[in-house]
């Protein structure tokens, strides 16, 4: 089973994925950040630039029981995140 969330900032496309074989990835505009083999849980991490030029710092927090939710927070602010 595979899941893909997706949020935006500004106009950086951060994706997360998770698969039950291949472990999770955090891609900013296309490019993997961060990778990870988690059972249960992960936390991803990763960064971007935004539209003054200064680096923001990304994280995601996968995780559940019956079903994987994925949060996104940049600069400590969660953002919204869209299941597709």
């Amino acid at each position: 089973m595979k899941s893909t969330w997706l949020a935006t900032y500004e106009n950086v496309e951060i994706k997360v994925m998770n698969s039950w074989f291949h472990g999770e990835k955090m891609l900013v505009n296309g490019e993997v950040q961060d990778e990870r083999f988690g059972a249960f849980s992960s936390n991803l991490t990763g960064h971007l630039i935004d539209s003054k030029g200064e680096r923001k710092n990304i994280k995601a927090n996968l995780g559940g029981s019956f079903s994987i939710h994925c949060n996104i927070f940049v600069d400590d602010k969660k953002m919204e995140v869209n299941k597709i």
